[in-house]
């Protein structure tokens, strides 16, 4: 079974959540770009960087487990 992660957001009264598994990245980076270019909402630009850095954080941890334990 695909490990989950999930980045969240609160915006205002908005939040916003991704779920994704884990290896599909590169998806949730083009359904940021996505939610930025919708003029219907309030997402821009720096909560796409917000969340990125969400995802560079999940990225990091899941790098550190692959490292030998004094490398860590």
């Amino acid at each position: 079974m695909p490990e989950l992660k999930m980045l969240s957001l609160m915006k205002g009264h908005q939040h916003y959540c991704f779920r994704y598994e884990v290896g599909d990245e590169s998806k949730v980076l083009d359904a940021l770009v996505e939610m930025v270019n919708q003029r219907d909402t309030n997402f821009d630009w720096f909560d796409a960087a917000v969340m990125s850095h969400q995802l560079g954080q999940h990225l990091a941890k899941e790098l550190k487990a692959y490292l030998p334990k004094k490398a860590a």
